[in-house]
């Protein structure tokens, strides 16, 4: 596996500094943005990986290659992510099947990867539009397609199974490999059935569950009574928990509704940090304001 030395690595954070104040066209003033508009941190789980509380997520309605966010074209991504990052947004929610690979790597002209939390998932099942060729070649093009040397967080992508732990045991012993060489810092699933959330919270494999929670029980796994018990006991076990579909893939769409949702997620104490897709910055600003709001009531 290809490393880097200290030397190549300073040489590659005083290159990136020295370009970042050199100017961006996409980059905001800092200093004018208010306090209320800029994104907490938060850590991670028994990994102790220190992130923002939102993640920018580049999957919405993502299939094929393709998302909201990445048919906004190279521009308008790098925009975009500009604007999260200049509002303290530092998580990238990445995944193959969504292609925002290298719509990210194109970022990194402007944005310093050392202050970045890049997460991306591998998605096993064969398609006509993607093959699975196992996971040393997979993480290799990762790595290419985005720019990386090192990935934060790498998830096996929608795990369904209540047998998964078997069924990727495989997988599972080769990105325990990576994270012993620092290739990737933390691993972990994304679960979309109230089985394999079990399973992942109990695993000693597991250090970040991406999963499904909202107050209404809109595009999840289960009702919320069910599988809130699930997150603490995997919160509770260590795992970092980072929430999707906090409002319902659209479903929750009134403000009393997303309100209410942000409330029971953040109150809930369980739930670290949040994956939500937004395609424009006035989205993304109140998203914000939101969930600082949230907290600042609780």
């Amino acid at each position: 596996m290809h490393r880097i030395s200290r030397r190549q690595f300073l040489q590659r954070s005083a290159g990136g500094a020295a370009a970042f104040a050199v100017g961006n066209p996409f980059s905001q003033n800092k200093n004018a943005i208010a306090a209320e508009e800029r994104v907490d941190r938060v850590v991670l789980g028994r990994r102790g990986i220190e992130t923002s509380r939102l993640a920018f997520g580049t999957g919405s309605f993502g299939w094929e290659l393709h998302s909201q966010q990445t048919d906004l074209g190279m521009k308008g991504f790098a925009k975009l992510l500009q604007q999260a990052y200049d509002h303290g947004v530092t998580f990238m929610d990445l995944a193959d099947i969504y292609g925002s690979h290298r719509f990210f790597r194109n970022t990194l002209k402007f944005l310093p990867r050392e202050k970045l939390t890049v997460l991306s998932k591998i998605w096993t099942r064969n398609t006509r539009w993607l093959q699975y060729q196992g996971f040393q070649p997979t993480f290799d093009r990762f790595r290419k397609e985005t720019g990386c040397d090192y990935l934060d967080i790498v998830l096996i992508h929608c795990r369904e199974s209540a047998n998964w732990e078997e069924e990727d045991a495989a997988l599972m012993d080769a990105m325990s490999e990576a994270k012993e060489c620092g290739d990737i810092r933390a691993v972990g699933v994304s679960c979309h059935t109230l089985d394999a959330l079990k399973v992942a919270a109990k695993s000693e494999w597991v250090d970040v569950i991406l999963t499904r929670i909202n107050n209404k029980g809109a595009r999840m796994d289960g009702p919320p009574e069910a599988v809130m018990p699930v997150i603490k006991e995997a919160h509770d076990n260590g795992k970092g928990i980072v929430g999707m579909k906090i409002f319902g893939c659209g479903n929750l769409i009134e403000e009393s509704q997303r309100n209410s949702s942000l409330r029971y997620v953040l109150g809930s104490g369980y739930v670290d940090a949040m994956t939500i897709g937004v395609d424009n910055i006035e989205h993304l600003r109140d998203n914000i304001l939101r969930i600082n709001a949230t907290l600042a009531s609780l």
